[in-house]
């Protein structure tokens, strides 16, 4: 197997995973859901390390070996803060309310994991309540199955959004270094599955389908490898040499970048969602355990 090959199967993974968060909203109940917070925080702390660890090094030293020391430093630093920009501002034109890292509230979650239980009429920003019975009952209006419906998408296309940049992450990383790739899909994955449960909430809620719950959020991540492989394209189209490979200088920047983007993304979406799903220092645990890991997987595999 080629390396782009094997980095595209490993982007296709870990944008796939928002399919397990939909199987996890239907089978297991909200009070059991500590494990989404050590899993989250696992992957912040993965993340966290192989960003200052790997790829800020793998950057620093690609863009010294082009510009020198000096402007080399410089210009890893400049790509790790407009890694951090550009995600930044994706994130702050999606709306608050169809963030994708929210934690989904207790009581929205409860119905989907016992069919037919009714929906408390106070759990509700989203118009959930005024639907006022089971979900399946003939007494769901049809506007507010548009409504919810439409939040659904809305969450799917902000998950869309999210994903370009990180399955460019995970892409650029396995066609560097294979380890590391399949340490960053792990995580990318793991942070996906509250995304699954994010899409599935609503979109159940909607259609009173599972399968269509399942389906919306096993597609929302399909946004990961197709973007991660439309930016690997135009980016051999516009810098590609002659052999078809991308300068090491590029791949300085683009890795000072992804690095800038995957701090943002924990700090930003994976703590707090770690917090919200956990109880005392679940997500710390998590966020320790997952640079355990990482660090000895890198010197295992050196």
């Amino acid at each position: 197997m080629d390396g782009v090959t094997f980095a595209f199967l490993l982007t296709l993974f870990a944008g796939l995973s928002t399919g397990i968060g939909s199987i996890v909203a239907f089978t297991v109940s909200r009070t059991n859901y500590r494990f989404l917070s050590v899993a989250t925080g696992f992957s912040a702390g993965v993340m966290l390390y192989v960003s200052f660890v790997e790829i800020f090094v793998k950057g620093s030293e690609s863009l010294i070996e082009t510009y020198g020391e000096y402007w080399g430093s410089w210009l890893n630093v400049a790509s790790f803060f407009g890694g951090m920009l550009v995600i930044g501002v994706i994130d702050n034109l999606i709306p608050n309310a169809d963030n994708p890292h929210e934690a989904q509230p207790a009581e929205l979650i409860a119905p989907l994991t016992v069919p037919g239980a009714p929906i408390p009429p106070e759990a509700s920003q989203s118009s959930i309540a005024s639907m006022g019975g089971a979900v399946s009952g003939s007494d769901v209006t049809p506007a507010a199955r548009r409504k919810l419906m439409r939040m659904g998408l809305f969450t799917a296309l902000a998950i869309g959004i999210h994903n370009f940049p990180e399955g460019l992450a995970t892409f650029l990383a396995a066609l560097e270094d294979g380890n590391l790739g399949v340490a960053i899909a792990v995580a990318v994955a793991l942070h996906n599955i509250p995304e699954g449960v994010a899409v599935a909430v609503p979109v159940f809620y909607a259609t009173g389908s599972r399968t269509k719950a399942f389906i919306y959020s096993f597609s929302s991540g399909l946004a990961e490898p197709v973007g991660a492989l439309l930016a690997y394209v135009a980016l051999l189209f516009f810098v590609g040499d002659e052999s078809g490979a991308i300068p090491s200088q590029v791949m300085g920047i683009l890795f000072g970048g992804v690095a800038g983007i995957m701090v943002y993304i924990s700090v930003d979406e994976l703590l707090p969602t770690s917090r919200a799903y956990g109880k005392g220092h679940d997500s710390l645990f998590g966020m320790v355990g997952g640079m355990v890991v990482m660090a000895l997987s890198l010197l295992l595999m050196k």
